[in-house]
């Protein structure tokens, strides 16, 4: 296998990709890989970044792929913000890494997995030295949007263009089967309802919980019968997604917490005791951010989950209303979704759409997530 076997349903982009690693004259200093979410960008990123540092242009076997791919690689920094945002000091750290000569490999490569977070601040020292790139250094940016508005027009100007695309449900069911060993009903199953999204596909075809609780969202619209099952479902599922959030980083915060303290010198004895002291809570208070935001995106991410089921659900009706012949993104859900057609008016059913879709907004907004959720299901109620 080559690392352009981790790119799924993409041939154009590897096409590109491959050629742009075996020909200098077709390189740039910088890229910028978009997508919708679970296209790929980040592997395609990662997977160039590979081909520019391997012998072979991405073999899959020797030592520089599969350190990369692993992402170990002395000269290869991929930035994945677990919180909100990217904050300048934490760019301008990155970006003075990046600059440094490579040890290893012929580049110094920087992979920025979620370019949209960048505060203003992050973005302005990123574009510094996008603009006066060091020689051997290359950036990788990836934005989860199919508009490249989402990140700053300096820095998109500066770069090239990696457009992906959804990849086909055959494409993502074969990865599932060949890579994962997902038995090939489950990862036909968990590829048609997944969105395109890899990691989705995955994460159903796996995960019981998972295929659990997106049964019970997309019986939502159905079971609402009053405004207090419209605020029992608001509460529930937040409630689920901040006790996933919990479950998710509890122990990972407690490791942390007791590093840090180790790092510390925590129970250590002497002269220099209070200064070390005094130094820990500074850095317990940053780590107590970082753990804060980390489980504020953690739990926007499992509404968000929620949201884009719903949505995918009334599209559905939409379709199913029209009497269109495009496929259901629940084809596993086909009764239902006839009987909400059959039920609600064309215009009933967009404004329930319009609500959820105005749900995600308010919570990129930092709307409080009750508040959001409760409104969209209100609205959902009302119809």
């Amino acid at each position: 296998m080559s690392v352009w076997d981790e790119v799924v349903g993409q041939p154009s982009v590897v096409a590109e990709l491959r050629a742009a690693a075996a020909d200098p004259t077709a390189m740039t200093h910088s890229w910028l890989f978009t997508g919708p979410p679970g296209s790929g960008r980040s592997v395609a990123a990662r997977a160039f970044a590979a081909a520019l540092q391997c012998p072979e242009h991405g073999c899959g076997h020797c030592p520089a792929c599969r350190t990369i791919m692993a992402g170990t690689h002395p000269d290869v920094r991929q930035v994945v913000p677990e919180g909100l945002s990217i904050r300048v000091d934490e760019m301008r750290n990155l970006v003075q890494l990046a600059a440094r000569r490579p040890a290893t490999a012929p580049h110094q490569i920087l992979v920025i997995t979620d370019a949209d977070r960048l505060t203003e601040g992050a973005a302005n020292a990123l574009l510094k030295a996008v603009e006066e790139p060091p020689e051997r250094t290359v950036f990788l940016l990836c934005a989860p949007s199919d508009h490249q508005d989402d990140v700053p027009i300096t820095i998109r100007s500066r770069c090239r263009v990696v457009p992906l695309r959804t990849p086909a449900p055959d494409a993502i069911a074969e990865v599932l089967v060949n890579r994962d060993g997902v038995d090939r009903d489950t990862a036909s199953w968990a590829a048609a309802v997944s969105g395109g999204h890899v990691g989705r596909a995955r994460h159903l075809a796996r995960d019981p919980e998972a295929r659990r609780h997106r049964e019970t969202v997309l019986g939502l619209p159905l079971r609402m019968r009053g405004l207090g099952d419209a605020f029992a479902f608001a509460t529930d599922l937040v409630r689920t997604a901040k006790d996933e959030a919990v479950t998710r980083s509890e122990t990972r915060d407690l490791v942390e917490r007791e590093e840090l303290a180790v790092a510390m010198g925590a129970g250590g004895t002497g002269k220099g005791v209070a200064a070390a002291a005094r130094g820990a809570k500074a850095a317990e208070r940053e780590l107590e951010r970082k753990q804060k935001s980390r489980n504020t995106r953690t739990q926007r991410d499992a509404i968000d989950r929620a949201l884009v089921d719903l949505a995918g659900f009334f599209r559905d009706a939409l379709v199913a209303g029209s009497g269109a012949a495009v496929p259901l993104s629940n084809p596993d859900r086909d009764a239902d979704i006839r009987r909400a057609a059959a039920e609600w008016s064309a215009e009933s059913v967009l404004r329930r759409l319009e609500a959820v879709l105005a749900c995600r907004t308010a919570l990129e907004e930092n709307v409080k997530p009750e508040i959001a959720v409760e409104a969209m299901m209100t609205a959902l109620h009302r119809g």
